[in-house]
């Protein structure tokens, strides 16, 4: 049977106190909105329909491409909303998916059971409910005592003795097409001025139809968000659960309690991960690298057999054999070719490190590129800005480059040529030739073998 997906987010998520819409907090790294609409992408194999309040330009932006919107100009509750939609699928699917965007943790798998029971069923509607001991608001599946569900009652109007009824409405519900456009137009005023999609419950009861009902298979599917408390929750149950999917595919993960690992990351096998590491971004980690403890990788990519301790890495390329840290930097356009050894309190930028490098402690390289088995002593700098442009430095292979060096660019350090320890660098140095001085001047050339 044919499925679409409805998902509801209109809502204003006033609970957050926060200039940005609900949906677009972000979870594991990208707008919660995103986790929900992948699993309704997932179990369908179309996009969702995104019923969205008229206030909805930054929602659109993000999830532009990835569902169409329906806009919900009047809210009037959950069952209005999904009247919205009536228009572009009454006579398209067989079965309609109704979810809430502020449920991020709902698997794809949760959905597909739930599709799957549906379409089985020879009642309207199946439900997805949960049985846990925190209710979070949601509200009482009522049930006769063959077991049958007769209704929903919402907490607010719940009596104490059914408060304590355990097993919970999710609010995510599967109904045959046909009978929800033909009944969703009975749906009761509530004493608010709503229309509540959880009286199609009652609805397909008084018409003697079977509800049928699926429950959660973790706890923290559960997870709603409305507040800044429930979104620090569902951070840690998806950072558990992401993490947990690594180990599963052969990462080993010490602390998976303080590790943060972002939706569109890669991991290699036998890839060890240390303590207080975040993978962020489309980054992507090779095989037996060992990263962290107190690493921050952000948009890079990491080669076969690298190590990086306590470092941050932003918009590099890191080949295979690469030794990076303690209290190392990596910015944006930093590449670092096989074998690169860069020491603690390193700096690269927009620069290419050629196989063998060897960048001491204490340096900064910007806009420069530096040839293969290259040594830069301690304290090595690349004065690359002038005031007004970024200029460049040229490093050919095997050059020895002595302490606390200030490269004044543009500049080229010819192949195999040395500076002396402290030398201010302005003018070019010629092949096999050593520079020395402020400023520097070349006192001699070298044998090739020197």
């Amino acid at each position: 049977m044919k499925c679409e997906a409805v998902l509801l987010a209109a809502g204003l998520g006033t609970r957050m106190k926060s200039r940005l819409p609900k949906v677009l907090h972000p979870l594991a790294g990208v707008p919660m909105i995103d986790w929900s609409i992948e699993a309704c992408s997932q179990a369908t194999k179309v996009k969702p329909y995104l019923v969205v309040g008229p206030e909805s330009d930054e929602v659109q932006r993000q999830a532009d491409g990835k569902c169409i919107f329906i806009e919900q100009t009047e809210r009037l509750g959950t069952g209005h909303a999904v009247m919205q939609v009536r228009e572009s699928l009454e006579g398209k699917t067989d079965l309609i998916l109704v979810a809430h965007a502020d449920m991020p943790l709902l698997r794809p798998d949760t959905f597909e059971r739930i599709i799957t029971c549906q379409s089985e069923n020879s009642g309207p509607l199946t439900i997805l409910t949960a049985e846990v001991q925190e209710s979070r608001g949601f509200g009482r599946i009522k049930r006769d005592e063959s077991g049958k569900i007769q209704g929903i009652i919402e907490e607010l109007h719940a009596t104490p003795e059914e408060r304590a009824i355990r097993e919970l409405n999710v609010g995510a519900y599967v109904f045959s097409a046909d009978w929800l456009w033909e009944n969703i137009p009975k749906l009761p005023l509530s004493t608010k001025g709503e229309y509540y999609l959880t009286d199609m419950v009652s609805l397909a009861v008084e018409q003697d139809q079977t509800v049928e009902s699926v429950s959660v298979t973790s706890p923290d599917e559960v997870i709603g968000i409305n507040t800044r408390e429930h979104l620090a929750e569902a951070e840690h149950a998806m950072r558990l659960r992401i993490n947990r999917r690594w180990m599963e595919e052969g990462v080993t993960i010490l602390d998976p309690e303080t590790t943060y690992i972002g939706f569109d990351v890669q991991i290699g096998q036998d890839t060890v991960v240390h303590p207080n590491t975040h993978f962020e971004g489309s980054t992507s980690i090779g095989e037996d690298c060992r990263i962290g403890p107190n690493s921050i990788i952000r948009n890079s990519v990491v080669g076969n057999r690298s190590q990086i301790e306590a470092s941050v890495v932003e918009g590099a390329i890191i080949e295979e054999e690469v030794e990076i840290g303690p209290f190392a930097h990596l910015r944006e356009g930093a590449h670092l070719c096989r074998g690169v050894h860069m020491g603690n309190f390193g700096e690269v930028k927009n620069s290419r490190l050629e196989p063998g490098v060897k960048l001491g402690h204490f340096s900064y390289i910007g806009d420069a590129h530096i040839g293969e088995n290259t040594n830069i002593g301690a304290g090595t700098i690349t004065c690359n800005y002038d005031g007004k442009n970024k200029n460049h430095t040229d490093i050919g292979a095997d050059v020895f480059i002595g302490s606390d060096t200030m490269l004044v660019a543009p500049l080229k350090i010819g192949r195999g040529a040395r500076t002396g320890a402290g030398s201010v660098v302005t003018k070019d140095v010629p092949d096999w030739s050593l520079a020395a001085g402020v400023p520097a001047r070349v006192i001699r050339k070298l044998d090739n073998h020197d």
